[in-house]
């Protein structure tokens, strides 16, 4: 290794740890459920985005295992040469479907979306609104498209509404798009949709809803767009297959026209090798269940409400996260790591979320319980919950 590389990183490693910044990364002996193996050990997992619990599901497994006998482990070729099956047009029509849209198109992963699907219509002669804690995929998206990056503050239409405003304005921009989580992942917020869609349609601005945390959880399974009844008035809805559909990928849905033009503009389609058939299988399963009962949806949602009213009432600091995303506020980012490993050294495994994940001094645990914790796992894990905040004096 080069002097200057070995260097770099020790530097850089040694600060990172100084600071609490520094993040330890968990091996898993088996699937991602409700409870997790890690070195011999059974904990509680709280960190999942495995929302309904499907990713560990029979039902999931067994469309995987069929498709791959029928198609093979791997699609061959990206999709635009000879690497589209069936199963792909199969995935995509249900999604359009599930999602309330003219058609949809899957990339291999949620960050892929992001990255293709802005810049595929985004350019240098453009301008992005952004909500300032938008997720990274969508910050790199933007970055990628070469267009203006506005940021515009945190749930705030009155900002937006005027920046939009300045930007039209300006005359600077042949296009103006507006770009919002539709669930904020790490606060559990719900991004104000009708607004969002009142605005963007006053303005001609093209509107861009990430539901990567919505779909499954919100609208009784279809997302946050659905809950709002707005399908017809926001151009792009994104989402994965990886979280609450609980395989890997992502889709974008919208319009007819908007999917075609991605099939031969977002280079992640065009560039890399496609989902393979046993996801997309599985994906298609997975979608089948929500379709045909809100079952998981509700169990998740009522052991998300029972997680927050008793940490809430322990004292703790839960932000005013509005899905079952629990976040628990602690701040500087040390006391956060050392939270986050006593509770871990009790059984429950809560990871610490520091900066650059969020901001500086807003270090916290962020849980996650899925429609698959039982109440007495729930009720243990509240217990080291109160041990430990009581032991480090945060409660």
């Amino acid at each position: 290794m080069s002097k200057i590389l070995d260097d770099f990183l020790n530097i850089n490693l040694n600060e990172l740890k100084e600071k609490g910044l520094y993040n330890e990364i968990d091996i898993l002996e088996g699937g991602n459920g409700p409870e997790i193996n890690i070195a011999g050990r059974t904990y509680i997992n709280l960190s999942s985005n495995n929302y309904l619990g499907l990713s560990t599901d029979e039902r999931l497994v067994k469309a995987d295992k069929d498709a791959t006998s029928k198609y093979g482990v791997g699609a061959g070729a990206v999709r635009t040469i000879n690497g589209t099956m069936e199963i792909h047009r199969e995935l995509e029509e249900r999604i359009a479907k599930f999602k309330g849209t003219e058609s949809a198109i899957a990339f291999q992963s949620g960050f892929n979306c992001n990255m293709g699907a802005i810049s595929a219509v985004m350019t240098k002669n453009d301008a992005i609104l952004s909500d300032e804690l938008n997720h990274a995929s969508i910050i790199d998206g933007c970055r990628l498209s070469g267009a203006k990056i506005i940021v515009v503050k945190h749930q705030d239409m009155e900002d937006l509404r005027k920046k939009a405003m300045e930007a039209k304005d300006s005359g600077l921009y042949k296009k103006i798009m507006y770009i919002s989580d539709g669930v904020f992942s790490m606060d559990g917020d719900v991004a104000n949709i009708t607004e969002i869609a009142k605005i963007c349609n006053e303005l001609d601005l093209i509107s861009y809803i990430d539901d990567a945390h919505g779909s499954g959880v919100m609208g009784n399974g279809a997302g946050t767009v659905k809950h709002f009844n707005e399908e017809d008035n926001i151009d792009f809805q994104m989402g994965t297959l990886s979280k609450a559909v609980g395989v890997v990928g992502g889709y974008v849905a919208g319009s007819k026209n908007l999917i075609d033009w991605l099939k031969v503009r977002a280079r992640p389609f065009l560039f890399s090798t496609s989902l393979t058939p046993g996801s997309a299988a599985a994906c298609l399963e997975s979608i089948k269940i929500m379709e045909e009962s809100t079952d998981l949806h509700d169990k998740l949602w009522e052991n998300g409400n029972y997680l927050k009213k008793e940490l809430k009432d322990l004292g703790f600091d839960i932000g005013k996260s509005e899905t079952p995303i629990t976040p628990v506020i602690i701040g500087e980012e040390n006391l956060t790591q050392k939270f986050s490993k006593r509770l871990f050294e009790e059984g429950v495994y809560a990871k610490s979320i520091v900066f650059p994940t969020v901001p500086l001094n807003k270090g916290r645990v962020r849980n996650m319980p899925t429609a698959s914790h039982t109440r007495e796992m729930l009720d243990e894990a509240i217990r080291v919950y109160k041990l430990v905040g009581k032991e480090l004096e945060i409660i």
